[in-house]
């Protein structure tokens, strides 16, 4: 009775770095630091010698061997513990819900990747980057290199995570729970502290190898025909899904789609879903769902479900294997979508904390270079928050469900699951 309230005290552990973010955001956030980033990098790399370079291209391997270091610690101290918490939930209503957000992401991957396989060849037609994924090959190599073996390899961080997370969920609340806890503490703190600061360094050094190379006019062309195919398919994802809303609530599902307007406007200027809740919460409300399912789904849904950042990861990703002239591979790229789903539950709180989670498998199952995984993150931030918009209004849609399913017996269990559920911003 007591592992409800026992993580707990992990939370003023937490609370500082947040407050602290939360206060030098608002001046210059992650995102600007990014564009600013990518923008001298690419000024720079017309007018800075190759020696000065050289400085950021050995910055950037000593990052890269660290990330590769760091991203096994990173998927067993996120995922394990994710997985654990859900197995302490309410019941039914939290394996329902789970069980729906899982599907919504999938499909949303799976959309993705077939209309990224039939429409990117083309037009990403004659884009060659191939150098880009052995950048120890370019003309600017860096002064000297640091290998940091990782303590073990990706794809058994991810068999260890599952099998800890599945064995938490099924004993008492204890000191090897408050251990895993305390470890992915560590592991955000990492992230918050270390990775994301020097970010903008690592892209800055990575865009000015580019345009030094003179590979940055093919990797911008590409970078903007994708957001334009991404953009497209999160509008016709949240159509099918609010199909599906409406359909189960029996209401107009562009009425809907627009009440939640002010929740998707919310999300896209905070870029956090869990920013975004109260606001989520009183858009459902207005569609018709129960305040008790509604409290319980969106809280819990803006923890695992992120169907538009699942669909960004795909798209960038298949785009990326395109011009660097990687080998395609469909039924390696289903499982990666399906892995992806299930890696998304445990994104951290941090911005762009999705994609840190999904490195590990870009890596590990479609053999992502470092510099691939430094331009999908570049990628994937620049264009952040509309996918935190997409997974936020698919949270409705989401409760709508769950409201027709429970058919008023559940509402009683969602009061329950909802003091039990620990929220993560995204």
């Amino acid at each position: 009775m007591t592992s409800p309230a026992s993580p707990r005290p992990s939370t003023p552990a937490t609370a500082p770095p947040a407050a602290v973010g939360e206060d030098r955001r608002p001046r210059f956030g992650l995102l600007p630091r990014i564009l600013v980033a990518i923008v001298l990098g690419i000024l720079l790399g017309l007018v800075l010698p190759e020696a000065v370079a050289r400085v950021f291209t050995t910055f950037n391997g000593l990052f890269s061997a660290f990330l590769g270091f760091l991203i096994p610690l990173i998927i067993l101290g996120l995922v394990a513990p994710a997985i654990g918490e859900l197995g302490r939930g309410a019941g039914r209503m939290l394996a329902a819900t789970t069980g729906i957000a899982y599907l919504s992401t999938m499909l949303c991957g799976l959309f993705a990747l077939l209309v990224s396989l039939t429409l990117l060849p083309g037009l990403l037609g004659g884009a060659d980057v191939a150098s880009l994924g052995n950048p120890e090959d370019t003309a600017i190599a860096p002064y000297f290199a640091l290998e940091i073996p990782p303590v073990f390899p990706v794809m058994t961080a991810l068999v260890l995570a599952f099998c800890v997370g599945i064995g938490l969920s099924f004993v008492p609340w204890g000191a090897l729970h408050e251990s895993f806890d305390q470890f992915r503490t560590i592991v955000v703190r990492v992230i918050e502290a270390v990775i994301i600061p020097l970010l903008p360094v690592y892209i800055f050094g990575m865009f000015l190898g580019m345009t030094m190379n003179g590979q940055i006019w093919t990797v911008i062309r590409t970078f903007l025909v994708v957001v334009v195919v991404v953009l497209v398919m999160t509008v016709l994802v949240l159509l099918a899904q609010y199909a599906v809303a409406g359909a189960a609530m029996r209401r107009n599902p562009l009425r809907m789609l627009w009440t939640m307007a002010p929740a998707y406007m919310t999300a896209l200027g905070t870029s956090s879903s869990a920013a975004t809740i109260p606001v989520t919460a009183e858009c459902t409300r207005r569609n018709g769902v129960p305040a008790p399912i509604g409290d319980f789904v969106v809280p819990l849904c803006a923890t695992i479900h992120l169907a538009g950042s699942t669909l960004k990861i795909t798209t960038f990703a298949v785009a990326i294997m395109i011009v660097t002239g990687m080998e395609i591979q469909v039924p390696i790229l289903v499982g990666f979508v399906l892995m992806l789903g299930v890696v998304m539950i445990a994104a951290p709180g941090v911005p762009g904390g999705a994609i840190m989670a999904a490195a590990g498998v870009l890596s590990s199952m479609l053999g992502f270079s470092e510099a691939a995984v430094g331009l999908m993150i570049a990628s994937y931030i620049a264009i952040d928050s509309f996918g935190t918009a997409t997974n936020v209004t698919g949270d409705g849609a989401i409760a709508a469900i769950m409201t027709r399913l429970s058919r008023g017996r559940v509402a009683e269990e969602a009061t329950r699951a909802s003091d039990e559920v620990e929220v993560r911003g995204i």
